[in-house]
């Protein structure tokens, strides 16, 4: 009797369990086909850019696309490229910058992972209870049992359906995250290179200052030998020969002051470099060439700003996180519906697993909605629309700031080389200058004034030609750093080295994700 009675109860469970799962499956049919996503479709923002360069008509520039993603070949120095390829390898923010989309891609699995059930656990244990002999049901009787012994093994799920679109935008946003992390990375990349092609130039500079220096110093220690001459033999005051000193020793400071300079900014670039200061030197040589300028600079038009340029296309990006958030937090507003249940078995002291000790329950509908939430929610989606309403404006301004920035590098470009052609000219009539006045002197046809004179403005003018040399350079870079240029390199390569992706292997499974740690 009780063996049919079990069978019974085994024979309705299983009907209970088909039945369940038919309706589960048309409830499901019927969500999937009624989901929505809420929030609005994102586009890329309006920006304001005008068609054409201010400086557009100068010869120097040319409106072809621009193409060069490795500019810095342009300036035909090898010591140059050598330096930017070993920054792209080593330099550390930029392998930070490589940890985040990692850390991004990550990020992007959690968001895919909430579509599925989002609660899965397996349950067990094993439990020993004894009743107080005092206490119903066991006072006043003697032979019952005051010892249980329960042994339970079990799985349950809860699955909160997506039937507002929360967790799909939520992929949105992480996904745009992911973008906003890698066009970071393409930032950082293009500033990096530029601060070491600009960092580069300057030690040229310095270098090429100390060379013209150190020529002032041996035409001033010549001037004195004349000054010192001319007083012994009587010709002239002794106000000649300290005038002649003062100044000698005037140039000679202003030496140690452009070492100074010259340390600090190699210093800058080993930095730069991801390598310690005194490992600087194998990269470096003694030569004070700067890098050479090319004739003509390929400029393209304004609008290529808006996908060459990482911080642009990082701007748009969070315009699209954003976006998506206004989904996310609208989802709130509506009642969340999900699916629930377990299976397992439960036992006292008899075997475990069997039909007899099956226990289980299912909920093919459950929903809560926050339906008294006193503003919180619709002042949550106000607050999500200003945030993105914020990031619109931020990418329009971030367009502005970027044509501002190649407008700045282009006039500062185009002036600076009038400017180093004219005072290349002074410094030429200066040196001439100061060669006859000192023969002048020696032969007493002009008082050591105009010496003293020609030899002091010697000095500033070439000093001010080697800087304006450089600021030829400098603005070039800024250009070229402005128009977006140099990001490309990474393509296919490694965003973080070897090295440490052995070493969070071997700390931490991270499955496929650093199977391929390339820039896309």
């Amino acid at each position: 009797m009780n063996k049919s009675k079990s069978v019974s109860s085994s024979r309705s469970w299983v009907e209970v369990r088909r039945a369940s799962g038919v309706g589960v499956a048309l409830l499901c049919l019927w969500l999937l086909s009624s989901c929505t996503t809420l929030g609005p479709e994102i586009k890329r923002p309006d920006a304001q850019v005008s068609p054409g360069w201010s400086e557009s008509e100068n010869q120097v520039l040319t409106g072809v696309s621009d193409g060069s993603s490795q500019w810095w070949h342009l300036f035909n120095d090898p010591v140059l490229n050598r330096l930017i390829d070993l920054a792209a390898q080593q330099n550390l923010t930029l392998q930070t910058a490589g940890l985040k989309i990692l850390e991004a891609r990550a990020v992007l699995g959690i968001a895919v992972g909430q579509q599925y059930p989002q609660s899965q656990q397996l349950s067990g244990g094993s439990s020993l209870s004894r009743s107080s002999k005092n206490t119903p049901p066991h006072s006043g009787f003697s032979g019952l049992d005051r010892n249980t012994s329960i042994t339970d093994l079990g799985f349950s799920a809860a699955w909160e359906l997506d039937f507002w679109g929360k967790f799909r935008r939520s992929i949105e946003v992480a996904d745009a995250q992911l973008a906003a992390s890698v066009a970071d990375y393409d930032d950082i990349l293009v500033m990096v290179t530029a601060e070491v092609a600009s960092t580069y130039t300057v030690i040229q500079t310095i270098k090429q200052r100390i060379d013209f220096a150190n020529s002032n110093v041996a035409i001033q220690e010549r001037g004195l030998g004349i000054t010192r001459a001319q007083f012994e033999g009587g010709a002239v005051t002794d106000l000649d020969v300290q005038q002649a000193r003062s100044l000698l020793l005037n140039t000679k400071a202003l030496i140690p002051e452009l070492e100074i300079g010259l340390r600090q900014a190699k210093n800058s670039l080993s930095i730069l470099l991801g390598l310690p200061a005194e490992d600087l030197a194998q990269y470096l040589d003694e030569e004070s060439t700067l890098p050479h300028v090319p004739a003509t600079v390929a400029v393209g038009i304004p609008a290529n700003l808006l996908r060459r340029r990482p911080d642009i296309r990082y701007a748009e990006f969070q315009v699209a996180s954003q976006g998506a958030m206004i989904g996310v937090a609208q989802a709130d507003l509506y009642p969340q519906f999900a699916l629930a249940g377990s299976i397992g078995f439960a036992a006292d002291d008899k075997t475990l697993i069997g039909s007899d000790s099956f226990t289980g329950f299912f909920t093919p509908f459950t929903f809560k909605w926050d339906i008294f939430n006193y503003g919180r929610i619709k002042n949550n989606i106000r607050a999500q629309d200003a945030r993105f309403q914020q990031a619109v404006v931020n990418y329009q301004n971030q367009v502005l700031e970027a044509v501002k920035e190649v407008e700045d590098g282009l006039i500062g470009f185009l002036k600076s080389q009038t400017r180093e052609k004219l005072l290349e000219d002074a410094q030429q009539a200066s040196l001439r200058a100061t060669e006859l006045s000192l023969l002048h002197y020696r032969d007493g046809l002009a008082d050591y004034t105009r010496v003293l004179n020609s030899q002091q403005v010697l000095v500033a003018q070439q000093d001010s030609f080697v800087k304006a040399k450089g600021d030829v350079i400098n603005y070039l870079i800024a250009t070229y750093k402005a128009l977006g240029g140099g990001w490309q390199i990474k393509a296919g390569k490694n965003l973080i080295p070897e090295e440490m992706v052995k070493t969070m292997k071997n700390r931490t499974d991270w499955g496929d994700l650093l199977e391929s740690v390339s820039h896309p």
